[in-house]
Order: C-alpha cells, then structure tokens, then sequence
C-alpha cells in the first residue's frame, strides 16, 4: 500500500491530467467530523450539507464529542465510523446485564431501537443477537419492515466453567441467534432460570447485544464481569444505508435526484431493504456521490525501464522511510513511557529511578529470542510474562502488558511505581522497563518454583505441602503485605491478593507479585475510593458494596488464602457452586473444622497451632472491615504461632461469636 502511494506522489507531481477531481459539496462540508469520526457526503451535520435523511448530530458534552443518528434521542449508541464502499455505519450497541447475588437483582433499564422511517436498516449478514451467561434466557422482539413482527432468541447454560469453551457460542456460556433481513425496531428481553445460583461463584450476571460478528470472538473469559468491564461504552453493530426507496433502474430515470453523481461510479440494489447506495468502479476509490469523487488508484507508466526504475525508486524510498519511522516510534514512545513513569517514580520515592534500569527493546528481544511464545511463563489479566536471559547472564521475568486504552497503561505505569519504592525479602524485585514500545514492558527476578495455588490446586502434584511449610508461607506473606501497609516508603494497598500472585521459590520462600492493580494511599488517609477490582472468591465484600479499599480489604483476601492453606480447597467450588470462604466459617461455627481441613493438615499440625490459624482466618473474613485484624497484628500472631503457642486477644473464650454471611 505503501508503495503504491509513493507512485501516485510522483505522478501527481508531474506534467498531465490531474488525477484529483473537485466535489459538489459546499467547501465548508468538505471537511466535517466529530468525535474522531470523518463525515463524508450523502452524511453531515450543518444545513446543506447532507442529502436528505442523511443529517447526523453531534453533541459536546463536558469537552467530549460524539456522533449520532437523528432517530437516537436519548443518545444510546454512538457511532464509530461511515463506510461508503459498504453502504454501513457501525454503531456501538450497549451490553445488557442482569445481576444477582444473595441479596438482590440489578440490571439494565429495559432497552429498544427504533430507525423506522429513515435510510437505516440493521444489516442482517453483520449482526448476530447474542447472549453471554450461564443461566441466560434471551429474547428479541421487533419488526421487518413497518409491520412484520418477528420474535427469537437463544438460551445460555454450563454448570462447570471447564465446559466453557472459546470461540463455542452454540449454548455453552454463549448464544448466538442470526436475524431476519430489514428489521427497523426491536426491543430485548432477558432472564435466567434459577437467578444464577448455581453459578454464581464464577457467574452471576447475564450480558445480552446486538454484535457484528467479524468484531466479537466469545472466550470463557466473557461470563465474568471483566467483559463488561472492558467494553462499557458498548460493542460494535453495523446499519445497512440506502438511498430513497427505489431500485437502481427506477432511480436512473430521474436524473435530478440519482445520488450516484461520479461518472466513475456505480449502483447496486440494497440487500436488506428498498433503495440503493452507490459504489466506486474497479480501480477508483473516493465518494461516488460527488461530482468527480471517484479517483484512479493506478496508473500505467509508459516504457518498461522507467516503469522499473521507478518502482527501485520507491522500494528504496519506502524502505528508508519504514526505517525511521521505526526509530522515530521508539524515541516518541521512550519519552512519552519516561515521563509519565519518572512522574509516578519521583511523587513515590526519590531513590526509586536510581534502583530502576532502562532496558532497550533489542536486549528483550535478544533475551526472549523475539518474544517467542516457548518462553512464555504465563498470562494473566495485565499481559504476558516471558522468561528471558540478559547479556549479564541474569535469568528474569518480563511482563508484557496486554493495554488497549490509557486506564490500563496507567495501571502498568502504577505497577512499576509500585514496586520501585519496595525493598522486602518477600515482594517480587522490580530490575527495569523497556520504554521503547507503545507499552512499556516490565523485567522483575525470575521466581522458578510455580505459585501456591499451582502448589495447592494442582492435581497432577505428586506431593503437598507441608503443614509447616504452610505456616510459613502464610506468615511470610502476611509480613509481605503488612510492610506494604505500614513500613513502606508509601502505603500500598495490594488489591490482588490471591495464590496466583504468591511465588514460591525453591525453598518455598514467598515473594508476593503482581501490582497491577494495587493503589498507593495519602499519608493522611485510610482508604481510598475507587472502581471495584479483584477475583471472585478473594474479593472483600465491604469494598465491592461500598467501592471503598482500605488496608482491611487486602485482609480479607488474605483470609481466604489462609483457608486454602488449611483445606487445600479452590477460593470457589464450580462443582458446588459455594463460596469456600462461605462454607468454611459454617463449618468453623459448627465446630466441624476437621471435616474441611486437608489430609496433610491433619496428620502432621498441631490440633491447637491448626484451631489458632483457623480462628485466624474466621477474624480475617468478617463482613465488617473494622472487626478485622490489621495485616500487623496478623503477621504478629503468625510469627507467634511459629514460636511457643499463645491465645489470640481476639478469641472469644466460650466460642465464636456470630459473624455475618460474607457473600
């Protein structure tokens, strides 16, 4: 493409007919947009500027524009982009939702478009209605036309997680349903059959859109709240255009009114309604409703030697410039990386740039043989995490970031800020960054023994843990958090405490990573309020109904790990769809602790050390933050343990007290 761009640079600049023709739109037309998006003739926003039907509106709203169609009023779904050559506009359709917990229901307000009367139709090839959940029972009702009514839908079940299957939307997790040709209104309806309780540790919402399937790829990744999450502001759905309601033949009759102007175009009948949109002839590309609007993209240049030399020309030309634009990427990219990190570095710890190497691009890719996917370690939520050996022989991990808007490079730049002003035994070592990609990439200590919950969940293992090797886990990783909290240069709230971001290595010596999605707190504050993140299962249930995190929240999550630690059971049972957390404060209550503890707990710890811990666990899992332990007294108690037996204060001498159902 390239290539063929620099032929026609240099034969516009020469002698001959001009390839470049004029339009019959008003000057001030020429270049209308909003919101990022081109408006090209029939479409427009200001008088005389658009055909008929074709009128768009755009709002402003506190600095941000958005383009719209007419018939939208209450501004539901914004277009992304006009296509001329497809006779489409894509729309950004919003995600539906119906949610439950124990509790309640939360969902959507009941949701309906209407484009009857105007050029639109919803393209029936582009659009699958969809539904992603389950325990999901989806419904669309509308016409065809003005008056046909149709009504379909698709139903949505899985029991286990495991049967969720990627790229499967035939009923297992998702639904897929085609719709019929010329739909002008519909409107959606959706439930479940048992309000997802018996999925609801892995699955407690039902999503429903309207999609263009060459946009949406179902993963099992979707039936999380991370799906809509990510895609808020809406998915894209395409609108078939036409113009008037005549066939080509009919439409050629009448001259005056006939849209396809450019003597280089054609007509082709709509596909999914009355009327027609107007096409580019092979070779052309351009408007085909403006006078002169289709162009020649090719040309033959006489004598087979200049045709050679030029096209040399251009290879060359296209090279030399493929070169520094590289370069000239890497240098915007190394200064736009380190300002904003060296902005988080500074405000957070003033040695923190000193610890911190600037690796380039090609020592990463030298140490990972090009990002080659046989050293991949792992992927998680924020990225990809490579092995790589450096020039210096030094083995490590490099994190990277899988970053689609300017939140989530604000969270890699965060991660780093995190672990630069941390100096613990037991938190994962930050060596450096690359700033030199358009997301910087993270090199921290390569930690080789796998994580705990690979140790704990695993069933391929031979061999579990220890019951001293857990207690010292627990209280390793307790002193990790509680440094974080209390004894770092800034306080640090984790966020992500789970067994997945314990690494273990070959002494099973703890090294807590993963700061992704940690937050840095005012000296003079104690909790900060922000967007709810974690994992299902680890998730304080104080800050996902509040949105407040405080140093209590990584308490709770610390608490389940605890309980892993004593059942060797996963945070959420798929098979029985519980909360481990859940089940285990009954059991505790009911004095059966012995019946969920592991085979290797049992045999091997002390009954009174094994009761201490458990306790432990049940004061850490409190539904109220402000009944907690601090993750300093926790920590305490956990070195205690490992010493000679002490009471903890917190111990209620003639039992537990009653506590709360956490989720």
């Amino acid at each position: 493409m390239m290539l063929v761009l620099l032929v026609l640079l240099i034969l516009l600049s020469s002698p001959g007919e001009s390839l470049l023709g004029g339009g019959s739109s008003p000057p001030d037309c020429r270049r209308e947009r909003c919101g990022g998006v081109d408006i090209p003739y029939p479409f427009g926003i200001a008088k005389g500027c658009f055909r008929e039907g074709f009128q768009l509106r755009c709002t402003n709203i506190k600095n941000v524009e958005k383009l719209y169609l007419p018939t939208d009023v209450q501004q539901k779904m914004p277009i992304i982009n006009i296509s001329l050559k497809t006779g489409q506009v894509r729309i950004s359709h919003p995600i539906l939702f119906e949610c439950y917990d124990q509790n309640r229901r939360t969902s959507s307000p009941p949701f309906s478009v209407n484009v009857a009367g105007s050029v639109y139709t919803f393209s029936e090839t582009r659009n699958r209605f969809t539904a992603v959940g389950c325990d999901t029972k989806a419904v669309i009702n509308g016409t065809v036309g003005s008056v046909n009514l149709f009504t379909m839908g698709c139903i949505s079940t899985c029991y286990l997680l495991e049967s969720v299957a990627d790229g499967d939307c035939s009923g297992m997790g998702c639904c897929q349903s085609r719709i019929p040709k010329g739909i002008k209104y519909f409107e959606v309806e959706f439930n479940s059959y048992y309000n997802h309780s018996r999925v609801m540790g892995f699955n407690p919402c039902s999503y429903v859109f309207l999609v263009d399937q060459d946009w949406y790829n179902f993963t099992s990744y979707d039936i999380s709240d991370a799906f809509y999450n990510g895609n808020s502001g809406g998915v894209p759905a395409v609108l078939d255009f036409s113009i008037g309601t005549e066939s080509c033949s009919d439409a050629r009759k009448n001259k005056s009114d006939y849209a396809c102007v450019s003597r280089n175009s054609y007509c082709t009948n709509a596909s999914s309604g009355s009327g027609y949109f107007c096409s580019c002839k092979s070779g052309y590309e351009g408007n085909p409703y403006l006078q002169n609007g289709c162009q020649v993209v090719s040309a033959v240049v006489g004598g087979t030697f200049g045709l050679l030399l030029l096209i040399g020309s251009c290879i060359l030309l296209y090279q030399r410039l493929k070169e520094r634009k590289k370069r000239k990427l890497k240098e915007m990219f190394f200064y736009q990386n380190k300002g904003l990190l060296l902005e988080q570095l500074i405000s957070s710890d003033k040695y923190a740039a000193e610890r911190t190497k600037i690796f380039t691009l090609n020592e990463l890719e030298k140490a990972t043989n090009n990002f080659d996917d046989t050293r991949v370690l792992g992927r998680g939520g924020y990225g990809t995490v490579y092995k790589g050996l450096l020039s210096d022989q030094r083995i490590v991990a490099i994190k990277r970031s899988t970053l689609t808007n300017r939140a989530e490079i604000d969270q890699f730049i965060n991660e780093v800020a995190s672990l630069s002003c941390i100096n613990h035994r037991s938190v994962v070592k930050l060596y450096g960054c690359c700033l030199e990609t358009e997301v910087p990439l993270l090199v921290y200590e390569f930690i080789p023994n796998g994580t705990l919950f690979h140790h704990l969940h695993d069933p391929n293992r031979t061999t579990t843990l220890s019951w001293e090797d857990r207690l010292r886990i627990a209280s390793e990783t307790a002193d990790a958090l509680a440094y974080l909290h209390t004894a770092a240069s800034i306080t640090i709230f984790h966020r992500d405490v789970k067994s997945s971001n314990i690494l273990l290595d070959d002494s099973y010596t703890v090294k807590v990573s993963d700061f992704g999605a940690s937050r840095f707190i005012p000296t003079d504050g104690t909790h900060v309020s922000t967007a709810v993140q974690g994992t299902f299962g680890y998730l304080d249930p104080e800050y996902f109904y509040t949105g407040q995190l405080t140093e209590k929240s990584d308490v709770y999550s610390f608490g389940v790990i605890l309980v892993e630690l004593l059942t060797g059971q996963k945070p959420v049972s798929i098979h029985e769809g519980r909360s481990l957390s859940t089940h285990f404060m009954f059991m505790l209550k009911e004095d059966r602790l012995s019946r969920v503890l592991d085979d290797r707990v049992v045999q091997e710890g002390d009954t009174e050390q094994v009761r201490a811990v458990a306790e432990l666990a049940e004061v850490c899992l409190r539904m109220r933050g402000s009944e907690r332990p601090t993750m300093k007294d926790v920590a305490a108690e956990l070195d205690g343990l490992r010493r000679p037996k002490r009471q903890l204060p917190w111990v209620v001498a003639h039992g537990l007290e009653e506590t709360e159902n956490l989720l």
